[in-house]
């Protein structure tokens, strides 16, 4: 699935969001300076408690230059979320560009879901994003969107080990498997780290049973 798909699904406020960034070098660098000091302030202190002014006087910008391009807290934990799903399906395509065989696909599908829960376990922004789209319209919309174009990725790596499957049923398990994996590495960061781990383990050979047949 290409972005164009992806973002086929994002309602017209994210997609405005979007088309405001900027295309100038010198503006670029100030958003990235923005999204940086907003990163670090919600690693500091949690994204509930994230104000525009601390991100401005974080990032070493004008208010108004702030505004300019986020027009408030949502739009800019709305940019973070993009960029984490962005870098993350980048990931996830080239884990699973060279699979050919079950075996191969096996390993890819476990490795991804282990630095999944890794990167959840070591960002807190990453878990403070998440529950943040949890009560985002948008934020939800972007993330089932994310989640489409990941099983995609995934159902062709799945064709591609066993070439006699249904694309249509493979798709159906493929994205049934995804987001049982992303809640199930959510809930696993929410517990003590021995259950977390052994929940995280149990979620994998479930999943490779239903794709591979395990």
């Amino acid at each position: 699935m290409e972005d164009s798909d992806v973002n086929a699904h994002l309602p017209a406020q994210a997609k405005a969001e979007a088309r405001r960034l900027p295309s100038q070098q010198r503006s670029r660098e100030r958003v990235e300076r923005m999204l940086a000091a907003a990163s670090e302030l919600i690693a500091e202190q949690g994204s509930d408690a994230l104000k525009m002014r601390d991100v401005a006087e974080r990032a070493g910008v004008p208010i108004g230059s702030l505004y300019q391009f986020f027009p408030d807290k949502s739009a800019v934990i709305r940019a973070l979320a993009e960029r984490i799903t962005t870098e993350g399906r980048a990931c996830i395509a080239e884990a699973l560009a060279p699979v050919s065989t079950a075996d191969e696909l096996r390993k890819a599908f476990c490795d991804l879901v282990d630095t999944y829960y890794a990167l959840f376990l070591a960002e807190p922004v990453m878990r403070d994003v998440w529950s943040g789209t949890q009560a985002d319209r948008t934020l939800r919309t972007l993330e089932l969107a994310d989640s489409r174009a990941s099983a995609a990725l995934l159902v062709e790596a799945l064709l591609a080990a066993q070439p006699g499957r249904d694309r249509e049923a493979a798709g159906q398990t493929a994205f049934f498997v995804w987001q049982l994996g992303e809640a199930a590495v959510r809930l696993a960061v929410s517990v003590g780290r021995q259950e977390g781990d052994a929940m995280v383990e149990t979620y994998k050979r479930m999943a490779l049973r239903e794709l591979l047949g395990d």
